[in-house]
Order: structure tokens, then C-alpha cells, then sequence
């Protein structure tokens, strides 16, 4: 298994990011590569992903460990991939959104194609980053929304 590591900060407090990791639906917002998602049952997600031109049927299993504020997932079918997240207040208003993705290398170029070696690391290191920064934009643009217009 291979273990990739990220972070960002998010202007937002840890309650408004760990509720947007719990929006199911608008992972295609956010994940590259996900067209569609559902929640399906209490703790499991179907998801369809379309990379590098591979169509496929994911379904996810989510554990959810709310007071740590740890959300951690792993796939349930072929598509060998498991992950956490974690969100650790910085103050009030930010908040630190880490993640970490384990995958085997050679089962996820045999699923999806693509690259060997250093080049898939990249590419998947690239898609994870900017996956974190859609999700960036997409919280903050939220908090910032209901600011402006609190209810």
C-alpha cells in the first residue's frame, strides 16, 4: 500500500467543514472524477467515477467518529482505496482539514489505467490537492453566503 498525506487551512469553523464532508450529494463538486454520488444505507456511499476515460461503480463505507471529528472511508468493491479525515480546529473561524488516502498502486492503474510509478504518485498527489482546494472554495463560499444572508 502506498500513503499519501495532505493538508489545508479553511477559513471556517471545524463545524462547518465537518458538516460539508457529510453532504454526500455535492462530492461531485469537490472530488475530481465523481460524477454522481448518493449516501446508501447509514454508513455507505455509491459514487460513480469516470478517470481517465474508466467508468466505474464505487461504493464506500464511511466510519464516522464525530467528537474526534474524524471521518475515515474505504471502498468496498475492486477499486482498492482507504482514507481519513481529520479536521482540527485552528481558532474560532479556521480550521486544518488533513487527509489521508492509501491505495495499491498497481490494482488502481489495473482499475482505472494510467501512469506506473512516480508518474501515478503525481498524478493522484495532484488530484488529491486540488480536490482539498475545491473543497476550500466550496465551504468557504457557503459560510461566506450564509454570513450574508443569515436567516
Amino acid at each position: 500500500m502506498t500513503t499519501l498525506e495532505e493538508q489545508i487551512d479553511i477559513a471556517v469553523p471545524v463545524l462547518a467543514a465537518w458538516e460539508q464532508l457529510h453532504r454526500v450529494r455535492e462530492y461531485p463538486r469537490f472530488v475530481d472524477g465523481v460524477s454522481t454520488a448518493h449516501p446508501h444505507g447509514r454508513n455507505h456511499a455509491h459514487l460513480e467515477v469516470r478517470i481517465d476515460g474508466a467508468e466505474r461503480a464505487v461504493d464506500t463505507e464511511i466510519t464516522d467518529r464525530g467528537r474526534g471529528r474524524v471521518m475515515s472511508w474505504r471502498t468496498l468493491d475492486t477499486v482498492h482505496l482507504r482514507g481519513t479525515f481529520a479536521l482540527l480546529p485552528l481558532d474560532a473561524g479556521h480550521t486544518r482539514l488533513q487527509i489521508r488516502v492509501e491505495y495499491d498502486p498497481e490494482a488502481l492503474r489495473q482499475d482505472f489505467g494510467g501512469p506506473h510509478g512516480f508518474a501515478q504518485a503525481g498524478a493522484i498527489e495532484r488530484a488529491v490537492r486540488g480536490d482539498l482546494e475545491h473543497f476550500r472554495e466550496l465551504v468557504e463560499a457557503r459560510v461566506s453566503a450564509a454570513e450574508a444572508h443569515p436567516q
